[in-house]
């Protein structure tokens, strides 16, 4: 039982790692062009990056020769001015360099030797939090809420409902039986007095002759 135990971890383990390293994606800097100074200009990283998903814990690879070029990450607006005096982290001088996304959001890196940045050798990306990001974006998309619209339509019947209501007539005629009970109610006592009064009267003219 322990070894079954033992080997089921073992697999789930494998699975993770598998599951992890499937994820992370290796970017080659320019494929085959390299991180150098292109011949078109800016727009050649603009392009390479538009086609591709940067995901955090994917690798970047800057394949360049030691000495001829760097790589440097920058804020925005030292990105687009090529401005070198506070880099974000230390600057790579040794190629080729690999640098792991470790963080969401936009990221610049530039080249900081010579005129290599102002003649196009500066990338900017978009990385996001997870592979599903962006996707889930697009299910913003309900079923449209004009169905409720049709609800009007349902007062019509309502207003059929109310004119049978208007028929309180019936109950106009019962209460001429009902003011004749009282009468007969109080006949009915008075005479049970009566009797009673003449039943004491003969017991008492009963009592009185056997004393006389």
């Amino acid at each position: 039982m322990a070894r079954l135990m033992s080997m089921a971890v073992i697999v789930v383990v494998l699975a993770a790692m598998l599951h992890y390293s499937a994820a992370q994606t290796v970017h080659v800097v320019g494929d085959n062009t390299g991180w150098t100074v292109p011949q078109g200009g800016a727009a050649t990283y603009t392009s390479w990056a538009s086609g591709k998903q940067f995901v955090v814990g994917d690798t970047l690879v800057f394949n360049f020769a030691t000495n001829a070029h760097d790589v440097a990450e920058l804020s925005k607006e030292s990105f687009d001015a090529c401005d070198f005096s506070s880099t974000i982290g230390s600057i790579i001088t040794t190629g080729p360099a690999n640098i792991t996304l470790a963080t969401a959001g936009n990221h610049y890196y530039v080249c900081t030797i010579g005129s290599h940045c102002t003649s196009g050798q500066k990338l900017a990306i978009s990385v996001s939090a997870t592979p599903g990001a962006s996707p889930p974006s697009s299910s913003t998309a309900p079923p449209p809420p004009t169905t409720t619209n049709t609800s009007p339509s349902t007062p019509s019947p309502t207003a059929e409902v109310c004119p049978p209501t208007t028929a309180p007539s019936p109950k106009m005629n019962t209460p001429s039986p009902t003011t004749a009970t009282p009468p007969s109610s109080q006949g009915g006592d008075s005479s049970s007095s009566t009797v009673f009064a003449s039943v004491f009267v003969s017991l008492v003219s009963l009592v009185m002759s056997f004393f006389l």
